[in-house]
């Protein structure tokens, strides 16, 4: 008997701590107590690693079929007092043998190891959105899209992330490729934290007053309560709904951002300043009498409260230094309770007054913006988790356009299933 011992004993090897041991008694008559292989058969064999067969023989003298080895294995998979050597021998084993572990039903721990490496999630989503305007034709949404969301392990400190995007217009029965939202490196040693590549440039201290989509660059994160966030890069202007949306050519400009955040208990407060550098905003009509601003400052400040479980209050003011024109914009918001995905039949509800001028929230977070977000009003909105993991929202807003006074209403509905 040469190749199925030799194994067997490089499981004894494994379930034993890396020594042999010599204690245990040997249940089969065709393995001799001198035979050299005696010991590891034995030991084998106490810790029901080898069962042997019903005639009281280890059959030593064929090769072992493979389904009998990976039940070797998938016994020896389940000791916990190995060493890091005699582990490595085991996934290796448990490598070789993994379809047959699978048609067992034996989840192999060393595959599953370099297979959490990349994990995903996703979010399938329905949105319909009517914007209804004064002197203006109606503008509706109708949209199913699929966001993925894949994460690699590269060490214990980083990971990189990434979303990729697919819509499918229901209102002309079209679609679009996938494309690659965003995608960036991020470490992390402690409380700091840094960010390599395209990410989400959300402004935290105002809740999403300014931006709530992308920039590509460095982030840096750094503190607990107390938290500063650094960030540098090019923003395309034209993402958003805000003056950037005029420009022509190059959108593209230069950003920096600084924001300095504190939470505690109840209580969320931060403030921030950003900069945005570019020819492009000389071509906006209005942002500047003498049309040669070539930058936008924004500074921003914003604040939450929860007095309890059920209300909140939240409020966000930012303003533009280098705009003569609609250079601020606000918010203000009182919630009750807080829809959670994960518990089917939470809810929640807010109502919000928003001012949001263009050459300031340059792309805001408001569901009701997406389109249009130069506009003042109103807003009212409901959560609702009909059950785990599918969220519903419905948003009315009503208020009147900035820049001529006329009416805008809009109706928003989403339907969210996460997986």
């Amino acid at each position: 008997m040469s190749k199925n011992l030799a194994v067997g004993l490089a499981l004894a090897m494994t379930v034993g701590g890396g020594v042999p041991v010599y204690a245990a008694a040997n249940p089969f008559s065709d393995v001799p107590d001198e035979h050299w292989a005696y010991d590891a058969i034995a030991q084998l064999a106490a810790d029901g690693v080898v069962e042997g067969y019903g005639d009281g023989t280890y059959r030593g003298d064929r090769n072992i079929t493979r389904y009998e080895m990976a039940q070797m294995i998938a016994k020896a998979m389940t000791r916990t007092d190995v060493s890091a050597t005699d582990k490595a021998l085991l996934d290796k084993l448990a490598a070789e043998f993994g379809e047959e572990l699978n048609n067992i039903g034996v989840r192999v721990a060393a595959l599953e190891k370099y297979a959490d490496k990349l994990s995903w999630t996703g979010e399938f989503r329905y949105i319909f959105k009517s914007d209804r305007r004064e002197n203006a034709e109606r503008n509706d949404l109708n949209r199913l899209e699929v966001r993925l969301f894949p994460t690699a392990e590269i060490n214990k400190h980083w990971q990189a992330k990434a979303r990729i995007t697919s819509r499918f217009n229901l209102k002309t029965d079209t679609d679009s490729n996938p494309v690659m939202t965003y995608a960036f490196a991020e470490g992390k040693y402690g409380n700091f934290k840094v960010a390599l590549g395209k990410m989400s440039n959300y402004s935290t201290n105002d809740d999403g007053l300014v931006t709530d989509n992308y920039f590509s660059g460095v982030q840096l994160t750094y503190g607990g309560k107390w938290q500063g966030i650094f960030e540098a890069g090019r923003w395309d202007m034209a993402q958003g709904n805000g003056a950037g949306a005029e420009f022509s050519g190059d959108t593209a400009a230069n950003y920096q951002g600084l924001q300095v955040n504190y939470s505690h208990s109840k209580f969320f407060g931060g403030v921030a300043f950003r900069r945005f550098q570019s020819a492009g905003f000389g071509e906006v009509i209005g942002y500047s009498r003498d049309n040669n601003a070539d930058s936008a400052n924004v500074f921003s400040v914003g604040a939450s409260y929860k007095f309890d479980k059920n209300f909140g209050i939240a409020g966000a003011y930012a303003k533009n230094t280098k705009a003569d024109d609609y250079a601020q914009s606000y918010s203000a918001k009182l919630s009750y309770k807080g829809a959670k995905r994960a518990d089917a039949g939470s809810w929640g509800a807010y109502a919000a007054y928003r001012y949001v001028s263009k050459n300031v929230s340059f792309a805001p977070t408001y569901e009701s913006m997406f389109s249009e977000n130069h506009r003042k009003g109103w807003e009212v909105g409901l959560q609702y988790v009909p059950v785990k993991n599918i969220l519903a929202d419905a948003i009315y807003f009503h208020g009147k356009r900035l820049n001529t006074n006329l009416g805008s209403k809009t109706l928003y509905g989403r339907v969210r299933w996460y997986f």
